[in-house]
Protein backbone atom coordinates (compact mmCIF):
# COMPACT_ATOMS: atom_id res chain seq x y z
CA UNK A 1 0.00 0.00 0.00
CA UNK A 2 1.02 3.39 -0.71
CA UNK A 3 1.38 6.11 1.89
CA UNK A 4 -1.55 7.82 0.27
CA UNK A 5 -4.29 5.13 0.60
CA UNK A 6 -3.46 5.38 4.62
CA UNK A 7 -3.84 9.18 4.36
CA UNK A 8 -5.58 9.71 8.21
CA UNK A 9 -5.83 6.35 9.39
CA UNK A 10 -3.08 5.81 12.51
CA UNK A 11 -1.40 3.36 14.41
CA UNK A 12 -0.47 3.13 17.94
CA UNK A 13 -0.05 2.04 21.49
CA UNK A 14 -1.57 4.43 23.59
CA UNK A 15 -0.53 2.90 27.56
CA UNK A 16 1.52 4.19 29.63
CA UNK A 17 4.71 2.93 31.72
CA UNK A 18 2.83 2.74 34.95
CA UNK A 19 -0.05 0.68 33.64
CA UNK A 20 2.09 -2.05 32.26
CA UNK A 21 4.22 -1.89 35.50
CA UNK A 22 0.82 -2.15 37.94
CA UNK A 23 -0.61 -4.89 36.19
CA UNK A 24 2.86 -6.89 35.89
CA UNK A 25 3.81 -6.47 39.23
CA UNK A 26 -0.09 -7.52 40.29
CA UNK A 27 -0.39 -10.61 38.34
CA UNK A 28 3.05 -11.64 39.44
CA UNK A 29 1.88 -11.44 42.93
CA UNK A 30 -1.22 -12.74 42.41
CA UNK A 31 0.53 -15.58 40.62
CA UNK A 32 3.04 -16.56 43.31
CA UNK A 33 0.47 -16.19 46.19
CA UNK A 34 -1.72 -18.82 44.60
CA UNK A 35 1.19 -21.16 43.70
CA UNK A 36 -0.14 -20.44 39.76
CA UNK A 37 -3.52 -21.10 40.02
CA UNK A 38 -4.26 -17.13 39.19
CA UNK A 39 -1.60 -17.29 36.38
CA UNK A 40 -4.77 -17.33 33.70
CA UNK A 41 -6.20 -14.00 35.08
CA UNK A 42 -3.27 -12.59 35.25
CA UNK A 43 -2.72 -13.46 31.62
CA UNK A 44 -5.93 -12.53 30.46
CA UNK A 45 -5.03 -8.99 32.52
CA UNK A 46 -1.72 -8.00 31.79
CA UNK A 47 -2.77 -9.01 27.40
CA UNK A 48 -5.74 -6.96 27.71
CA UNK A 49 -4.33 -3.72 29.05
CA UNK A 50 -1.66 -4.24 25.79
CA UNK A 51 -4.39 -5.10 23.57
CA UNK A 52 -7.19 -2.52 24.69
CA UNK A 53 -4.49 0.63 24.35
CA UNK A 54 -3.65 -0.88 21.06
CA UNK A 55 -4.91 1.17 17.62
CA UNK A 56 -4.26 -0.51 13.78
CA UNK A 57 -4.71 1.94 11.05
CA UNK A 58 -7.47 3.94 13.24
CA UNK A 59 -9.34 0.70 14.51
CA UNK A 60 -8.83 0.20 18.21
CA UNK A 61 -8.42 -3.96 19.56
CA UNK A 62 -10.50 -4.98 22.27
CA UNK A 63 -9.91 -8.37 24.07
CA UNK A 64 -12.67 -10.37 25.44
CA UNK A 65 -10.83 -13.43 26.91
CA UNK A 66 -12.01 -14.30 30.60
CA UNK A 67 -9.69 -16.13 33.21
CA UNK A 68 -12.52 -18.69 33.29
CA UNK A 69 -12.43 -19.58 29.79
CA UNK A 70 -8.68 -19.21 29.62
CA UNK A 71 -8.32 -21.51 33.04
CA UNK A 72 -10.47 -24.34 31.57
CA UNK A 73 -7.96 -24.07 28.42
CA UNK A 74 -5.23 -24.25 30.86
CA UNK A 75 -5.97 -27.07 32.85
CA UNK A 76 -6.71 -29.33 30.21
CA UNK A 77 -3.30 -28.19 28.37
CA UNK A 78 -1.62 -28.97 31.55
CA UNK A 79 -2.93 -32.41 31.70
CA UNK A 80 -1.92 -32.86 28.21
CA UNK A 81 1.30 -32.22 28.89
CA UNK A 82 2.07 -34.50 31.70
CA UNK A 83 0.29 -37.22 30.08
CA UNK A 84 2.41 -36.97 27.05
CA UNK A 85 5.85 -36.35 29.70
CA UNK A 86 5.96 -32.79 28.15
CA UNK A 87 5.95 -33.17 24.63
CA UNK A 88 2.26 -31.78 24.76
CA UNK A 89 3.96 -28.40 26.24
CA UNK A 90 5.44 -27.58 22.93
CA UNK A 91 1.78 -26.79 21.64
CA UNK A 92 0.66 -24.65 24.61
CA UNK A 93 2.14 -21.50 23.84
CA UNK A 94 0.55 -22.08 19.87
CA UNK A 95 -2.63 -23.15 21.73
CA UNK A 96 -2.51 -19.77 24.45
CA UNK A 97 -2.05 -17.57 21.03
CA UNK A 98 -4.66 -19.04 19.36
CA UNK A 99 -6.93 -18.67 22.01
CA UNK A 100 -5.61 -15.03 22.39
CA UNK A 101 -6.29 -13.96 18.79
CA UNK A 102 -10.04 -15.63 19.14
CA UNK A 103 -10.99 -13.39 21.85
CA UNK A 104 -9.27 -9.94 19.96
CA UNK A 105 -11.07 -8.37 17.74
CA UNK A 106 -11.79 -4.80 16.52
CA UNK A 107 -13.94 -2.24 18.09
CA UNK A 108 -14.96 0.49 15.26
Amino acid sequence: MHDENRKGRQSFFDGGLLGLIGWTILGAIATIFTLGLLYPWALCQVYGWRINHTVIEGRRLHFSGSALSLFGHWIKWWLLTIITLGIYGFWVNIKLEDWKVRHTYFIN
